[in-house]
């Protein structure tokens, strides 16, 4: 395998609390790059479990993924993030996002012009935690906010914007430092996504998928189906277009009576198309074929019942 690129590995967001530590020294100890944490409605805060799982760990990156631009300030959220990057310089990410439509209108804070938005915050929390001073927008009306230069770190973590849709591509390629893409993240779907982008400075394109591997392929592949579930979904459908099975997915999906008959019933070689999954040589392929596309960091997201151990099998790859 092509190590050029990174290989990261997700902290489940429904972790014991006891077990969430535990987990990322584990993930540091098996010499994965990067550790991605998650923040989504209803379960932990990103920025709470960034700040300890850095300081329980002593070299692996940390990756904040994602945080939604409706539920902080700007420029509180570049004080959490800058502080963060000066306690632990070089090992912090941030991804920002629009959040799931459903979840933001379910707090208040879906905007009418949501591009518009995303554009402003990833503006001004780049530039803030650089030490620039910002400027009011439409939404994020900062005025003359800058942060005091003994809170700015001497290393800016990069800003990274969890999207999809074509638009909001080209968002994150003009102001983002880079994009992450939500699972699936196929070779297809990554090339399709950084013709979209089109940066026209470095830009980093982070991948994340479900994975499981195990000695026997067949295991593998059953184990990691159950992470598949919702891919059948509309917001899913940039992820599937660009495959060459594309259309005949949506049309099992529209067939299938509900998420657990069509991730049944998905044909292996779909699966493996969908999946980081098989024997760990079967794995490290498709790791070589992501980077080839144009994938910086692959963040594999471990599926079953115990995922300490989950992890600790996907660490073959490395």
């Amino acid at each position: 395998m092509d190590r050029s690129g990174s290989v990261g590995v997700m902290l489940p967001r429904d972790l014991a609390p006891s077990a969430v530590l535990p987990f990322a020294r584990r993930a540091d100890e098996l010499g994965f790059d990067e550790l991605w944490v998650v923040e989504d409605l209803g379960f932990r805060g990103g920025i709470g479990q960034a700040a300890a799982v850095l300081a329980a760990t002593g070299r692996i990156r940390v990756g904040i993924g994602l945080l939604p631009v409706g539920a902080r300030n700007a420029a509180f959220a570049a004080m959490e993030v800058a502080t963060l990057a000066q306690l632990f310089p070089g090992r912090v990410d941030v991804g920002i996002g629009h959040g799931m439509p459903g979840w933001m209108r379910s707090v208040g804070e879906w905007p009418a012009s949501p591009l518009t938005l995303l554009e402003e915050y990833l503006v001004a929390v780049t530039a803030l935690v650089r030490g620039e001073t910002v400027e009011p927008g439409r939404y994020v009306g900062l005025d003359g906010v800058r942060l005091e230069a003994a809170c700015v770190p001497t290393d800016p973590p990069p800003v990274l914007a969890g999207v999809r849709g074509p638009r909001s591509l080209a968002v994150s390629g003009r102001v983002a430092d880079g994009t992450i893409l939500a699972e699936p993240t196929t070779p297809e779907y990554a090339r399709a996504a950084l013709a979209r982008i089109d940066a026209r400075r470095p830009h980093r394109l982070v991948g994340y998928n479900v994975a499981a591997v195990h000695a026997d392929a067949a295991v593998a592949v059953e184990a990691v189906r159950a992470g598949l579930e919702w891919i059948g979904e509309p917001d899913w459908a940039p992820h599937v277009a660009p495959l060459p099975f594309g259309e005949e997915f949506a049309a099992l999906r529209r067939e299938c009576g509900s998420r657990s008959e069509f991730v049944r019933r998905l044909p292996e070689e779909w699966v493996r198309q969908l999946a980081v999954t098989g024997t760990p040589a079967d794995a490290r392929a498709r790791l070589a074929e992501l980077f080839a596309a144009g994938v910086d960091s692959a963040v594999l997201i471990p599926i079953g019942a115990d995922p300490l151990r989950a992890a600790e099998e996907l660490a073959a790859v490395l």
